[in-house]
């Protein structure tokens, strides 16, 4: 019974995690397919994707850049989703795009035994004279896309050498994948 226990939850590991990606993969695609009213399966993500560059394409030369700055200041007017506008703009341009904000992954001393939890550095200075000598550190949650956002003297936060995407995927996941996200490489002495 325990062999049938464990190769049950042996297998509902590796089955799961493709499971959920091709039910993820297929509901996209079929929804895109329906919206868009085509009849060829998957031609609804092939049309996204490619109206998705050409307006990132468009944005990148004055005229497309124009109408950018004229749809922001539209949606900047309407107070509740100047919020949401924001926010969420903010979060994108925080993951990809030329002003990552999550480039800078931290550890945060919590106490004098050495424990420490992982964040990134966030805001590096504060104009309110109460919070001087103190940064932002963001503490992504695992298996969750919240997080908490705490303020901590500078000296308890400590620089990492990694890559953020990488970082990012080692906490979102719990600690489960690899910590392979050094961006130089250590030297470690031969035994």
């Amino acid at each position: 019974m325990r062999t049938l226990t464990r190769s049950f939850a042996q297998g509902l590991l590796v089955l799961a995690p493709v499971a959920i990606t091709i039910w993820i993969v297929w509901f996209t695609v079929t929804t895109l397919d329906r919206w868009l009213e085509t009849s060829v399966p998957g031609l609804g993500i092939v049309i996204a994707a490619a109206g998705i560059a050409l307006i990132g394409y468009l944005t990148g030369n004055v005229v497309g850049n124009r109408l950018l700055t004229w749809l922001e200041a539209g949606l900047q007017r309407v107070p509740l989703i100047r919020i949401l506008y924001n926010s969420l703009r903010d979060l994108f341009g925080a993951f990809v795009g030329q002003k990552r904000k999550f480039d800078k992954p931290v550890a945060v001393e919590l106490n004098k035994h050495g424990l420490k939890v992982l964040g990134f550095l966030t805001s590096e200075h504060f104009d309110d004279p109460q919070l001087a000598g103190h940064v932002s550190v963001y503490l992504p949650e695992s298996y969750n896309f919240a997080g908490n956002l705490i303020v901590v003297p500078r000296e308890r936060v400590h620089a990492l050498d990694a890559d953020g995407a990488e970082f990012m995927a080692f906490i979102i996941s719990g600690g489960v994948t690899d910590m392979n996200a050094a961006k130089t490489i250590v030297d470690v002495p031969a035994r």
